[in-house]
């Protein structure tokens, strides 16, 4: 689980937004503070940039890079700290940005917010280095006792909430050493390198740390872990709330678990801090103390300012993990006996935790908390034990719900114990599918999961049934029907997926009717990847020209003012929009050409061109396979032969970069696999150059850029094909084993290989499992259905029984959108519209498999047989 989805969760209830979108002029904690509306001087300028406001005077010239200075500040105290800055810096002509209200400071500090980014209320651009030193020291007089978290990315002023960092005061940006566009400042030979943001103070090499900033790096290295008991072995787990250790207690050799909590910092939905929490769970743990389904408080300390709680080492596994290994439905077709095996197995734990729960409720504690990743499972599997009680609630049967796991979130109102009933409830379904995040988009999801669960598991329907009752309690009572739906048909879903065109009707109609064309940022909603990168509401993975590009393959309507919003975004790109292919320009001008605005596309070449684009990966999502990819193919269909030059230089300098790159385990700092991030995009950028130009040589780089991948690849379930990522296995058809074998099946229509025809056949079992977690098109089970659709590979798991198995499969991930068929997003907690994890990448995947003229992936039409 990504807990970094949870912050674009509030903003809207069906689809991702950022933060700032609905809170602009709200009421409440979303209401700007009063600083932010006063008028400002003539002379001045107020810019919104995503969740910041800023302000700056139009006659300073500020430089490009040096020290700023952060401002922590809590909630309570944030208003005032914001007058005396505002106070202070319009008299004086300095810029400055901050988080403009309670709502968005809060969301900055919370529990799962960036770690490097937390803290940061106000931002204050000296001119140099003398006006940072005067500004630092009179806020620092200004603020003096004003609470704070500590800015883990900046060396802090004295002990107030005064922070400074070197770093970009612009937008500029620039290529890493892996390829990936970054932030950038410039170093001491004017080159543009990454302006590192991490959750730790860093100095770049070149800059030399003021004289008056030396006593407070020394301060900041005074607290160290001399004197304590304690030995600290390793990380489990980083919140900005603070860090979960595995430690050794030196008196007496036990291990332990240390909890750290930072104050003010990791707020959760209740305004509490991580101290206030870190209390809770020490309180909570010490009334639950003797029973075996909590541990044991072994100690309590601080160090600086931070507190720990010190708590009994559980042995087991959490329940996630096993779970994961021993679930049936992650096979191709497991036995009657395999499923009857695991629903015994199912009910009994969750029984288990059931007698957990019921034991720490007659001690008057409620959980608040429980989801599969709190639960642990001794060795012997005999046994529970509930683990992370700070959001607990002793004897307050009428708190709420203030932390929790997306698939376990009870509704509002529920309160106290029946918090964790709903949880339990969520567990009964989420043990056997894992899908209950859907909840929060739609709680009539349960009962259409507990349907498809009876379906596939002997599990008692009245099992079930109790669930499906306590989730829905309030909302409206489901039955689940007894036996498979009548005359084939869902009654939860608006049409069948394999009812096409009904289907891709349906799909379409839920896509325009989301779009936001009045948004200058994106017009179809989609991952918060949108947000991440200039101009990600236009590009090809996650914005409006892959959804347009779906619409026109399978099929759809032109939808004009779609269009119009395309243009309008490519005419004059943002600042900083990467080039590469799926998520960046190369794509959009792609796209343009193939709806018809041709010298509109050229325009946007004219711009690829014109940049640097040496420093690409290599690879096809962001580099220079897919800005190859996009060049050759305009070559073709514009004339413009000078492109196909071009195509070729991003061929050599992708072989170059991938053949210096290292192999092994991505864990071992080895760069990635799979058809958007590995050696597979190169492949395929070498094999349709090849295919251009008749040159051998190419097709002898596509072996080896496949054979580097291959390499990577490891056998599991039933000889499935998986690439090894180090902690786990990927089939998937962006960074899995599906896509190498997509790119195989083109490679062996030209030349045969016994390796790669061997490696696709087991790559075809990586696409059988009965479950995947997600629908999307390249983390999910739609991947599968257009790989199984499209491959020439034949033999068991290629039949139509198997691809209209897959397209069942894929309801699963389905829900409504104004009555019309809609899929869930990454991390399965909103609706998406967009090519890479949603509605537009599921349409394209079905049309593949059902549409009467062929749909493909860009640069992957269906190969010719050989």
């Amino acid at each position: 689980m990504n807990k970094g989805y949870a912050v674009f969760c509030d903003a809207n209830r069906q689809f991702y937004d950022a933060p700032h979108r609905s809170h602009e002029e709200g009421s409440g904690s979303a209401a700007l503070y009063e600083a932010v509306r006063r008028e400002l001087p003539d002379g001045w300028q107020r810019h919104r940039s995503g969740d910041w406001l800023a302000f700056r005077p139009l006659d300073s010239a500020l430089p490009s890079q040096g020290w700023k200075i952060h401002i922590s500040a809590c909630l309570d105290n944030a208003e005032k700290v914001l007058a005396q800055v505002w106070d202070y810096c319009v008299p004086r002509s300095i810029a400055f940005k901050c988080m403009p209200s309670r709502y968005l400071l809060h969301t900055r500090n919370a529990k799962y917010a960036d770690r490097a980014a937390s803290g940061k209320f106000l931002t204050v651009y000296p001119a140099d280095d003398d006006q940072c030193r005067t500004i630092a020291e009179d806020l620092d007089r200004l603020l003096a006792g004003e609470p704070g978290p500590y800015i883990l990315s900046d060396l802090r002023w004295g002990a107030g909430p005064v922070h400074v960092r070197y770093g970009s005061f612009t937008e500029r940006h620039c290529y890493d050493d892996q390829g990936e566009l970054r932030p950038a400042v410039e170093d001491d030979k004017g080159r543009l390198v990454p302006d590192r943001r991490e959750p730790t103070f860093h100095l770049p090499d070149w800059v030399t740390l003021p004289e008056f900033l030396e006593p407070h790096l020394t301060a900041r290295s005074a607290t160290t872990l001399t004197g304590i008991p304690y030995r600290f072995e390793r990380a489990l787990h980083f919140s900005n709330g603070g860090g979960v250790f595995v430690g050794r207690d030196l008196r007496t050799d036990e291990q332990v678990v240390l909890k750290e909590a930072r104050p003010h910092a990791g707020l959760a939905a209740d305004e509490a801090d991580a101290v206030t929490r870190l209390e809770r769970e020490r309180d909570a743990l010490r009334r639950l103390s003797g029973l075996r389904c909590t541990p044991e408080v072994r100690d309590w300390f601080t160090l600086g300012d931070h507190s720990f709680l010190v708590m009994e080492f559980i042995e087991g596994r959490p329940l996630n993990s096993i779970f994961a290994h021993r679930h049936p439905l992650i096979e191709a077709d497991p036995s009657p006996e395999r499923l009857a095996e695991y629903t015994q197995w199912a009910m009994r734990v969750h029984r288990l935790v059931e007698d957990a729960v019921s034991a720490i409720h007659a001690r008057g504690v409620a959980f608040n908390d429980l989801h599969l990743f709190n639960i642990m499972l001794s060795e012997d599997e005999s046994s529970v034990v509930l683990l992370d009680f700070e959001a607990s609630a002793v004897d307050d049967v009428n708190r709420r719900q203030v932390i929790a796991n997306p698939g376990f979130v009870a509704p509002a109102d529920r309160r106290g114990f029946d918090v964790d009933r709903y949880a339990l409830a969520c567990l009964r379904i989420a043990l056997f599918l894992p899908l209950t995040s859907l909840f929060a988009v739609d709680r009539a999801k349960a009962a259409h999961l507990a349907e498809i669960a009876a379906q596939q598991f002997p599990v008692p329907r009245d099992f079930l049934q109790e669930a499906v009752d306590e989730i829905l309690r309030g909302h409206r009572s489901t039955r689940i029907p007894e036996g498979p739906p009548r005359g084939g048909t869902d009654p939860y879903l608006p049409v069948e997926l394999a009812d096409w065109p009904r289907s891709r009707d349906s799909m379409v109609r839920a896509i325009l009717a989301s779009a936001s064309p009045e948004r200058e940022d994106r017009l179809f909603p989609g991952d918060i990847a949108q947000f991440a990168t200039a101009g990600g509401g236009a590009n090809f993975a996650y914005g409006a020209a892959g959804v347009l590009y779906a619409l026109a393959e399978t099929g759809a309507e032109p939808a004009p003012e779609a269009e119009e919003w395309l243009l309008r975004a490519a005419k004059t790109p943002a600042s900083g929009s990467p080039l590469g292919f799926y998520d960046g320009l190369s794509g959009i001008a792609w796209v343009l050409d193939r709806l018809g605005h041709r010298q509109r596309a050229l325009d946007l070449v004219d711009t690829i061109t014109s940049q640097n684009w040496q420093d690409m990966a290599p690879d096809l999502h962001s580099g220079l396979a897919g800005l190859g990819l996009a060049l050759d193919s305009l070559a073709t269909s514009t004339g413009e032969s000078a492109l196909r030059d071009k195509a070729l230089q991003c061929a050599g300098l992708a072989a170059d970069k991938a053949g210096a790159a290292s192999s092994g385990p991505a864990g071992a700092g080895a760069p990635r696999a799979g058809l958007l991030h590995g050696a597979t995009g190169t492949a395929l950028l070498h094999l349709r150059l090849y295919e251009a130009t008749g040159d051998h040589v190419l097709l002898d780089l596509a072996a080896e850029a496949l054979r580097r991948d291959l390499a990577r690849c490891v056998r599991g379930v039933g000889g499935a094909l998986q690439v090894d990522e180090g902690w786990r296995t990927m089939p998937y058809l962006g960074a899995g084993s599906v896509g190498i074998g997509m790119v195989l099946d083109d490679y062996l229509v030209h030349r045969a290989d016994e390796e790669f025809e061997k490696a696709r056949g087991e790559i075809v079992q990586a696409a059988q499992a009965k479950f995947y977690a997600q629908p999307g098109l390249f983390r999910g089970a739609a991947g599968m259905v257009l790989h199984l659709s499209r491959t020439t590979t034949g033999g068991p798991g290629t039949h139509a029984a198997d691809l209209r198995r897959q397209i069942d499969s894929l309801s699963w991930g389905a829900i409504p959108y104004q009555g019309h068929l809609a899929f869930a997003g990454e991390q399965m907690m909103r609706l998406s519209m967009d090519l890479s994890t949603g509605t537009a990448g599921c349409l394209l995947a079905l049309g593949s498999a059902l549409h009467d003229k062929p749909v493909h992936l860009p640069f992957l039409p269906p190969p010719r047989r050989p």
